[in-house]
This record gives structure tokens, C-alpha cells and sequence, in this order.
């Protein structure tokens, strides 16, 4: 197991006292910084007072369930990468906590160090899709009433700004990144997230339905994300050229 990155802290929101123990411990000593807590009502104050890299959050919990939770992060523009944990294996769970705007997701029970390799890819695929490889031509992308600046990491449409997970960007920035040029679902995950991303066959689609909510005047009727059926999916940058 490669080395966790330095510096790196994480917020655990989970109420199994015994599962935060062994969790803040483990990752702990893989050089992360823990904080563990067992209530939603710590939540709001902790993620306003301190900095945190990623959150990682149990679906069951007292009062404001894991879902509720993060769609109202997300609905308030938090874009802190989200793992969420879930003791359900029903495949429909994990995709409403997509929908959501979770990350990852990890079904109970697991191990630790399951729980470090996702970390560690979540992390590595925030760190791509900040741009630290992409050329400065390429940190601000237009396209109809939309503004993607990969360097702040944000979305704009009409001058306003747009939550998105870090997630949905990933793949936004590399639906752009490809305009004109279809592509299967498959090497979307790949550009978006890396070769070592694991997800449903449904994820994609569910990150393309949040995308075009997000993106376009008539999600119903797409002009800049396409479905390629057959292939998967094209992003057009200027429909209006082919109209």
C-alpha cells in the first residue's frame, strides 16, 4: 500500500463508537489526520471552523440521515469530496447516494485498509482534477452561458456559481476537455476518475443526469451533453454551429 499523502485530513461522521475508534486509529497511523465524531449536529460547526480534505459518512444515522446530509451540503455549495457508508447492498441505495452527490460509497462491512484505498484514490482524482497537469490555456473552459475554471475548481452559469461534487467536475471538465469526440462510458470513468475507479454501471449515467441539470436549459432535451446511443456520450460545445 502506497504511502498517504501528507498533511491530509479527514472528518468521520459516524455513530458506531467502537467502527470511529478503530477508523481514527488505523488512518491515524497511516499518517492521516482524524477527526471522528458520532453526531450530525457537529457536523455544520466543524466544516465552518476547520479545513477538511474529505468526509467520509455513514448512511444510517440519528435525525439527519447521511442522504439528508449531503444533499444539503451540496445544495449549499460544499464541494469537500464524500465517501459515504452504508450497510445497505442494494444497488439503488448506493446510486441515490450518488444522485446525492456522494463520491464513493464503501457497503458495511469493510476493512480499514479497504477504506485507505478509496481515500487514496479520491484524493488522487481530486488532485488530477485540480489541474495539476493541465496547461494554463486549459484552466478556463466556456461553453454556451457556462464558465469551467479548472485552477479554482468551479462551475459558473450566468455569472452565477454552480455546486458540484468533485465528482460531477471531474467528469464535466472531461466531457469538455473531449469535445466533439464520443465516448464510452468506460474511458469517461478512466478521464474522469483514473484507471483504478470502480463504479456501477448506472454511476456514469447518474453523474451525466446531475450534469445536465446543472448545465443545460432543458435537461430533458440536452444540446451540450449527448447520449451516443451505442457509445455513450458527446459533449458539444457550440450547438448552435450544428443547428
Amino acid at each position: 500500500m502506497s504511502a498517504a499523502p501528507e498533511n491530509i485530513s479527514l472528518l468521520i461522521l459516524d455513530d458506531e463508537a467502537e467502527l470511529r475508534a478503530l477508523l481514527q486509529r488505523y488512518l491515524g497511523e497511516q499518517g492521516l489526520r482524524v477527526r471522528a465524531i458520532g453526531e450530525p449536529a457537529q457536523l455544520d460547526r466543524l466544516l465552518t471552523r476547520e479545513r477538511f480534505d474529505l468526509l467520509i459518512l455513514d448512511l444510517m444515522l440519528p435525525g439527519e440521515d447521511g442522504l439528508s446530509i449531503c444533499r444539503r451540503l451540496r445544495a449549499a455549495g460544499e464541494t469537500i469530496p464524500i465517501i459515504m457508508l452504508t450497510a445497505k447492498g442494494d444497488p439503488v441505495d448506493r446510486i441515490i447516494g450518488l444522485e446525492m452527490g456522494a463520491d464513493d460509497y464503501l457497503a458495511k462491512p469493510f476493512t480499514a485498509r479497504e477504506l485507505l484505498a478509496r481515500i487514496q484514490a479520491l484524493l488522487r482524482r481530486q488532485r488530477m482534477t485540480l489541474g495539476g497537469t493541465a496547461r494554463p490555456a486549459d484552466e478556463v473552459l466556456r461553453f454556451g452561458r457556462c464558465e469551467l475554471n479548472a485552477a479554482t475548481r468551479s462551475l459558473l452559469r450566468d455569472g452565477q456559481p454552480v455546486p458540484l461534487g468533485s465528482t460531477e467536475f471531474a467528469l464535466l471538465r472531461a466531457l469538455v476537455a473531449n469535445a466533439g469526440r464520443p465516448l464510452g462510458r468506460e474511458r469517461l470513468l478512466e478521464l474522469a476518475h483514473g484507471r483504478d475507479h470502480v463504479a456501477l454501471d448506472r454511476s456514469i449515467d447518474v453523474q451525466v443526469m446531475r450534469l445536465r441539470k446543472a448545465i443545460e436549459d432543458d435537461p430533458a432535451q440536452p444540446r451540450h451533453i449527448r447520449t451516443v446511443w451505442g457509445v455513450g456520450y458527446v459533449f458539444v460545445a457550440d450547438p448552435g454551429a450544428e443547428d
